[in-house]
Formats: structure tokens, sequence, C-alpha cells
């Protein structure tokens, strides 16, 4: 049987990432980070942000800024 892998808040991808939470919420508005929104809170897959940091999305310029 196969483990689920866990929702991470905004805190625990900031620190996965070592980078700050406000840059997370900059992330999802402006490079379409993978997040899903539960009520007030987002919520992430660690798995689905490692392949997204892979696929190099992190570092594209965004059109929006």
């Amino acid at each position: 049987m196969q483990e689920q892998e866990r929702w991470l808040s905004v805190e625990e991808i900031a620190a996965h990432l070592g980078v700050n939470r406000d840059t997370i919420y900059k992330w999802i508005e402006r490079k379409h980070m993978p997040a899903h929104k539960l009520g007030k809170l987002w919520k992430f897959k660690a798995t689905e942000i490692d392949e997204w940091i892979r696929q190099g999305k992190a570092g594209e310029d965004s059109q929006s800024e």
C-alpha cells in the first residue's frame, strides 16, 4: 500500500524551497506555481512543486510584472 503524500502549507513549502513565504505568494500569482486553495489557505504537494522547479518555471520571466 502506497503512502499518500501529505499537503504542505505556505510555510512548509517555503522552508522546503529555502525561500520567503512572500516569494511563494508572488510565484502563485505571477509564475503559476502549482497550488490548491482550500478555503483561505493555500496547500501544496512537494512532488508537484519539485517538478515545477525542475521544469524551470520559477525562473521564467513573467509578463505581468
